[in-house]
């Protein structure tokens, strides 16, 4: 798991990788901690590359990706990009480890 903080970070890692999941992460939300959490088990186990943003410290990052992507800024939430697109997200408690395989699986 690698922590991105800039935009031209994440547009890098977009060019070249595919799959890959992405986290939106609060530092002082507990249910962000515990998507963070549920995040960090999956990542520990997958082959597909897993990033993340800590919102507090890459707000212009966060805001570039809901932007771009068309996909509504929630945090936590756990995005899914495939083929230079969003392929699946969901946010809050709908982050586990579970639905994060499952939606690897889905996209294939």
């Amino acid at each position: 798991m690698k922590k991105l903080d800039s935009i031209e970070e994440f547009n890098k890692l977009a060019e070249g990788e595919d799959p890959f999941f992405f986290v939106k992460h609060s530092l002082t939300c507990p249910i962000s901690q515990a998507a963070f959490t549920e995040f960090e088990q999956f990542a520990g186990e997958s082959d597909v590359p897993c990033y993340y943003l800590a919102v507090q410290e890459a707000k212009p990052l966060s805001n570039h990706i809901a932007e771009t992507y068309h996909v509504k800024h929630e945090s936590p939430q756990a995005i899914l990009f495939s083929k230079a697109d969003v392929a699946w997200h969901a946010s809050h408690w709908k982050i586990t480890k579970k639905s994060l395989a499952a939606a690897l699986e889905e996209n294939k």
